[in-house]
């Protein structure tokens, strides 16, 4: 299951270029007080300067280079920079004063929201230049004087978007990290921050499910997705998870379940007319969570029971989410049915949102 209970404190916003000047930039002079030398560093970075393609606009790196780790979070970036250095932009280290960490990056994911970033169309765009990456784990090196809740060789992992994980080393205020357990897989601990406080949060924030409830959900193969399917099942929750369809399907299903999901089924077999005896053997979905739009919602919306909230989350398909009027869709028709967007987030994973509470016509 995924660890989350570290991540609920709701931090500042990090100035992610605190100690990171180019490298003609000036340091202070140093203190011996500090855990580490006061002289600059060399370290690398994926930066980008404006707006745009990522494979046009992030120094170092190469359409070739970008098409090998695609926006998806199961490739690390650490392999970018542990095997491209000679395409990487140089930065200097500034020097570590008081209440500064100095950190060496061990995994960095590629997420679809650093892409948005990257591309100028997310919620939150840090100043420019900036170095690309919003999640990741790091390993701290050295504390200054003033530290008191990190030490040498904790692991730690960024409190706040923008913080820019895809480099090599960083000096970070002690107030941008947030310490986590360096016994969990590197992986996990690399991809902790975003996706499964998501999935929690969801699951607990919008309805007060019970062991035996189920919850429907589409990308479920999505971080967030696998995340929802191992929580779920560790509260006793069933899933009823609806992925795309696809030549190795029964490979992904039994991968899934392994997880912990109940049900695998396809966008196609959720539009079929068969579903309304799926229902036959477990309850409606009180919860569904969806991140694609489009007619998935719309599917989505179709198989909530009454009075049940719909979690918007994201938007895949660039399609809008349609509630259906018809008497086809009997969750939308005499019944009153929230929805949910969550519009930004106060922090990794803690969703802030506007809830539509939609009153339909008493007709049958």
């Amino acid at each position: 299951m995924w660890v989350c209970s570290t991540l609920w404190r709701v931090r500042t916003p990090a100035r992610q270029w605190r100690g990171l000047l180019p490298a003609s930039g000036c340091h202070g002079p140093a203190a011996s007080s500090y855990s580490a030398s006061a002289e600059p560093a060399r370290v690398r970075a994926l930066v980008y300067g404006h707006h745009g393609d990522p494979a046009k606009v992030v120094e170092g790196i190469t359409r070739e280079l970008f098409q090998r780790f695609p926006w998806i979070f199961l490739q690390l970036i650490t392999a970018v920079i542990s095997s491209a250095s000679t395409v990487l932009k140089n930065l200097e280290l500034a020097a570590v004063r008081g209440s500064d960490v100095r950190v060496k990056m061990l995994a960095a994911p590629i997420n679809p929201s650093d892409i948005n970033m990257i591309q100028g169309n997310y919620g939150f765009l840090p100043e420019l230049p900036a170095v690309g990456g919003n999640e990741g784990v790091a390993q701290v090196v050295a504390v200054g004087s003033n530290v008191t809740g990190l030490k040498p060789g904790d692991w730690v992992i960024p409190a706040n978007a923008g913080l820019g994980t895809w480099r090599t080393e960083a000096v970070f205020s002690e107030e941008a990290l947030i310490q986590v357990p360096s016994d969990i897989p590197l992986q996990s601990a690399a991809t902790l921050g975003v996706n499964p406080c998501t999935a929690y949060r969801m699951l607990m924030d919008f309805e007060q499910l019970q062991p035996g409830d189920s919850v429907i959900q589409n990308a479920s193969n999505s971080g967030v997705g696998q995340a929802v399917i191992q929580i779920a099942a560790a509260l006793g929750l069933r899933t009823i998870n609806v992925v795309r369809d696809r030549p190795d399907i029964q490979k992904l299903s039994d991968r899934l379940k392994s997880l912990g999901a109940e049900h695998v089924i396809t966008e196609e077999e959720l539009r079929r007319p068969e579903m309304k005896n799926f229902f036959k053997d477990m309850p409606q979905p009180r919860l569904a969570l969806n991140c694609v739009g489009g007619k998935s919602s719309t599917e989505l919306l179709r198989q909530l029971a009454r009075g049940g909230t719909m979690v918007t989350y994201g938007g895949m398909a660039k399609q809008p989410v349609v509630a259906s009027v018809s008497p086809a869709c009997p969750s939308c028709v005499c019944r009153a049915c929230s929805f949910l967007r969550i519009s930004n987030f106060e922090a990794f994973g803690c969703p802030s949102g506007r809830r539509i509470t939609v009153q339909t016509s008493s007709r049958s």
